[in-house]
């Protein structure tokens, strides 16, 4: 089972975890659970007005080993107006833009989607059941 949550930070609310959004999904092959703007295509969505956040940003799709993984997926635009770091315990990185990062089984952390023009957010908490 892969469980996240998401939040949407303003500067103005940084630490606020009101409006936080859950969703879940079995670790089973070609389970997908995805984070963006498309109301029709993804279970956590952000504000429409959040234009730093692709229609579909970020896709968790379980592989044939029942394992997890986070894609940024590459937008219409050729360079993207957000930044995507991931944090898992000390260990944290930036997400490349169209780049790929398998979950550890039984680990957890947290993925943010960083407005490059705004004091603003999409955190993104992941738990991955082993």
């Amino acid at each position: 089972m892969l469980e996240l949550t998401m939040a949407a930070v303003t500067a103005a609310e940084e630490g606020a975890t009101a409006g936080m959004l859950m969703a879940d999904a079995p670790s089973e092959p070609g389970a997908v659970l995805r984070v963006g703007r498309d109301k029709s295509m993804c279970r956590l969505v952000t504000p429409d007005d959040w234009l730093f956040v692709s229609r579909v940003h970020l896709e968790f799709l379980c592989g044939p080993d029942g394992v997890w993984q986070v894609t940024w997926l590459r937008g219409s635009q050729p360079d993207p107006s957000s930044e995507v770091k991931l944090t898992i315990g000390e260990y944290a990185q930036p997400l490349a833009y169209g780049g790929t990062f398998r979950l550890p089984r039984g680990g957890s952390g947290e993925i943010v989607v960083h407005d490059r023009t705004a004091p603003r957010s999409v955190n993104v908490g992941f738990y991955h059941e082993a």
